[in-house]
């Protein structure tokens, strides 16, 4: 069919990067969250993706300005999805949240419109038959920094349309993403099921008092020659994320993801501290500590 109209539902940190990349490629693009506030920060969000863009792959103000500009916000799901050819689902990352929204954007999508889901460690099944069109549903999984790290996992269930599938394919080309098609259903994905293990393992040390954050990050650095540790990529997909991941894991009965989610809690996220998005997670930002070029010595 060919996307024209793209919304995206959930404006968080990557949410806000994809409908900002779908609308700097030409898309019109609607952005949808639950009210007010959550819009007026996903606005800021895009103020700063505009300046990154200028910096990382050289757009111009007025590239930048007319990509936010022509963005059209709601609160009113409705009306953000009645004309969508497609709608791109970034809510947050807990399945109770996703499955009552897919309940009711099932109530209030068009019957053409093709459901993705950005989630980065669920399953398309978990939610197919939810979205009332299990034939027009997969999931479409972005990196952080999208403009930059421009992958785009395209994962189908047993269900998914094959050529809804084609076709989701040819927007990630088309929006400027390296499409990555996976064809039965994984856990993490491809990039997830690599960086999770990796994340966790680092998690794990800082909570049993092995070594502090800077000290691991400092570690992988040296070692690999990796621009960023752990805790500092942490802090750039935000540190509600793992919270929610460690969360879910800990009241399946996992003792030590447990461990973790208290102790991102109330050592973070109680504490108003994100990650970048709010200037402190487990650096503070404009000018972390590890880009500093002592750091590694």
């Amino acid at each position: 069919m060919g996307f024209k109209n793209v919304t995206v539902a959930g404006s968080g940190v990557l949410g806000s990067q994809i409908a900002f990349q779908i609308s700097f490629k030409g898309f019109n693009v609607t952005v949808y969250d639950i009210n007010d506030e959550a819009v007026s920060a996903a606005k800021t969000r895009m103020e700063k993706w505009q300046q990154r863009y200028k910096e990382d792959v050289n757009a111009s103000d007025a590239e930048v300005k007319e990509a936010f500009e022509s963005i059209h916000f709601s609160t009113d799901l409705k009306e953000a999805v009645s004309d969508a050819d497609l709608i791109i689902e970034a809510v947050p990352e807990k399945e109770e949240i996703k499955l009552d929204f897919y309940k009711k954007l099932a109530e209030v999508a068009p019957e053409k419109t093709i459901f993705a889901s950005n989630s980065s460690t669920m399953l398309p099944s978990q939610f197919a038959e939810t979205t009332g069109r299990p034939n027009q549903f997969l999931m479409l999984h972005f990196a952080n920094e999208i403009w930059k790290n421009n992958t785009a996992e395209i994962m189908k269930h047993e269900g998914t349309d094959m050529n809804v599938f084609d076709e989701v394919v040819e927007f990630a080309e088309q929006i400027g993403m390296v499409a990555l098609p996976i064809y039965k259903e994984q856990p993490g994905y491809i990039l997830n099921s690599l960086l999770v293990p990796f994340l966790d393992a680092a998690q794990d040390l800082l909570v049993n008092d092995v070594a502090d954050a800077e000290t691991i990050d400092k570690t992988w650095m040296v070692a690999t020659g990796a621009p960023r540790g752990p805790f500092a990529t942490l802090d750039v997909i935000g540190i509600r994320t793992p919270y929610n991941l460690s969360a879910a894991k800990g009241e399946a009965g996992d003792k030590k993801a447990q461990r973790v989610a208290k102790f991102l809690k109330e050592t973070y996220l109680d504490k108003g501290k994100f990650g970048i998005e709010s200037g402190e997670g487990f650096y503070n930002y404009p000018d972390p500590a590890y880009e500093n070029p002592d750091f590694l010595k």
